[in-house]
């Protein structure tokens, strides 16, 4: 089968990609900008372009799979319509590739591949040979992405953006944590639970949740589900004492219970997958020690774009460096998030001895309207707002930073680059 990846650069659809053309298929794509992910996909002799004008899609291609960040009118998809080419959007295509495996679905606001890669390594440490999608890259699985195994295990991440993980048929889902969030496909917070209910709704007979029963929100969504359909498994992650890892947070060792929680359930020892989660070593972009510069600032790059998970991030960094000066430069993502979630933003950098706010980073098409007022976000943090990535990197590289300082550099956009060119500059 020709199959074309348009926005293959996504950190879903390349793994997606890269399963594809191991699997013997033909796989090409293109992204607005070329980066380390498609030059990894160029590697595996995938043919990658930054042309999206549509003519890169192959006359004879049978399947188009697109990116959430490509709409419909984008050129390419037109052309696969005008072509009669079948289209599916990433997790549809995700859905039809993992149909048949037992699919260990991991989903929740924050933390989901962090524990995706960590019930990865603890499967694979334990022989089962598992294939894994999950959303960020991982050193222990050579920096990339993604995993081939031969057994029937499928450990992906599931994204409850637009409902898109309701294309899965999962036989175990495991649930970090539901706090509000994607506040432009669900408008309230029950719309956005409800989603995870419809998600629940998909489970077999004996399908099982594991999730933290502690956590409220957990919790009633749980209840919430019991009273739609009978759930035959709830495996409460909070049973198990907190693993002891390698890498700082709270919020990892809330992790690492789920995944001690699914080992059990898989019938893997206990003490194997503690031992496996002690030598978790941390995952792209979240709080990726960058290294030192060589003024004697430490560099970290962290994808924390939601107020919770800037408040676990920035509690990580102080358990790391209780005495040291913390400096964040932080990107909104999103006018519509900002907006909604602007009074806990304000609160959420607690902690941080100095912040800069940037322009607000837009990865996909807002169909809103309103823009958020950072420069009011900036002050009613007790921040300096820098606007765009050049001037930020130019405040910084003023009388900002002192040896000694570490720089936490946070948001899902390309604000990473900059966490890149702080860490290198001297």
């Amino acid at each position: 089968m020709r199959i074309f990846c348009s926005g293959i650069g996504g950190i879903g659809l390349s793994a997606y990609a890269a399963l594809q053309r191991e699997n013997g298929h033909t796989v090409s794509g293109s992204d607005r900008s070329l980066s380390a992910v498609t030059d990894a996909l160029s590697s595996m002799g995938i043919s990658v372009t930054d042309n999206q004008d549509g003519s890169a899609v192959p006359a004879d291609c049978d399947l188009l799979v697109y990116s959430e960040a490509i709409p419909p009118d984008a050129p390419e998809r037109v052309r696969a319509t005008e072509s009669g080419i079948p289209q599916m959007n990433y997790f549809q295509a995700l859905g039809e590739l993992s149909r048949g495996m037992q699919v260990i679905a991991v989903c929740g606001t924050h933390g989901k591949s962090s524990t995706t890669a960590m019930a990865a390594l603890a499967l694979i440490d334990a022989g089962l040979d598992p294939t894994v999608v999950v959303g960020t890259r991982v050193p222990q699985l050579g920096g990339n992405n993604w995993r081939k195994g031969s057994g029937d295990l499928f450990v992906l991440e599931a994204c409850e953006y637009r409902g898109s993980f309701l294309h899965l048929d999962p036989s175990i889902i495991v649930v970090t944590t539901v706090d509000w969030d994607h506040v432009d496909a669900y408008p309230t917070q029950e719309s956005y639970r409800e989603a995870f209910t419809k998600f629940f709704a998909r489970l077999p007979r004996d399908g099982v949740v594991i999730t933290h029963m502690q956590d409220d929100n957990c919790s009633s969504l749980i209840q919430k589900a019991k009273n739609r359909k009978p759930l035959s498994g709830v495996v409460d992650a909070d049973t198990f004492a907190a693993p002891t890892l390698s890498i700082p947070g709270a919020h990892m060792r809330e992790n690492a219970k789920l995944v001690v929680a699914l080992a059990r359930h898989l019938g893997i020892g206990e003490d194997a997958a503690r031992h496996s989660l002690q030598s978790f070593a941390g995952t792209w972009r979240r709080m990726e020690m960058k290294g030192d510069t060589k003024s004697g600032v430490t560099v970290v790059d962290d994808y924390a774009h939601h107020p919770k998970e800037i408040m676990a991030t920035v509690s990580a960094m102080r358990e790391k460096f209780p005495s040291r000066r913390l400096v964040c430069c932080f990107q909104p993502h999103m006018h519509d998030r900002t907006i909604a979630l602007y009074g806990d933003f304000t609160k959420a950098f607690e902690g941080c001895d100095a912040v800069f706010i940037t322009d607000v980073y837009e990865a996909r098409r807002e169909t809103g309207g309103a823009k958020a007022d950072v420069v009011k976000l900036a002050k009613d943090i007790g921040a300096t707002y820098t606007g765009t990535l050049m001037n930020t990197e130019a405040t910084l590289h003023s009388d900002v930073l002192k040896s000694g300082d570490v720089l936490l550099v946070m948001g899902a956009g390309d604000i990473t680059e900059l966490a890149s060119r702080m860490s290198s500059a001297s």
